[in-house]
């Protein structure tokens, strides 16, 4: 009788069991990953926000109905953002706030007052911000009747 030759072993079994769990700890390590990402929601009070939206519509649109458009200008040389109001807002009685808003971090934003002087014009160091893109949001009141205005902004190092 003749016997026949021993089995060769092969390699493929191992070759896909190690291939799935090649996988499966790269998945861990990606959902890893993933929870220790921070993500920051727009703002903290962003559902708040989404249902005041109908008069934030109703406020751009009076704002873009002005005789002039509210001017926001960076000088990126002199650090300076320059904020000029219309000439017919003059003598008006205007009230309201700038908002810094940071879209990658939300502890870098800030508030400051708005006060225009008597040309209408209010200036605000860039200095200290952080360079990246910044959102910047006018909102102010002038004789009982609520504007809004959002601008976007780029600081270089």
């Amino acid at each position: 009788m003749a016997t026949s030759p021993p089995n060769p072993r092969t390699i493929w079994p191992y070759a896909i069991i190690a291939v799935f769990v090649l996988f499966a700890g790269y998945i861990g390590f990606m959902v890893q990953q993933a929870m220790r990402t921070t993500v920051d929601l727009v703002s903290p009070d962003y559902y708040q926000q989404e249902l005041a939206f109908q008069q934030r519509m109703e406020t751009v649109a009076r704002t873009a109905a002005l005789p002039a458009p509210v001017r926001l200008r960076h000088e990126a040389a002199a650090r300076l953002l320059t904020l000029q109001l219309p000439a017919d807002m003059r003598g008006r009685r205007i009230q309201g706030q700038i908002r810094f808003f940071r879209p990658s971090n939300q502890r870098l934003d800030f508030t400051l007052p708005l006060q225009p002087g008597t040309d209408l014009q209010q200036r605000l160091s860039t200095a200290r911000m952080r360079p990246g893109l910044w959102r910047v949001r006018l909102d102010f009141t002038a004789d009982k009747h609520n504007y809004f205005v959002e601008e976007k902004i780029i600081l270089y190092p």
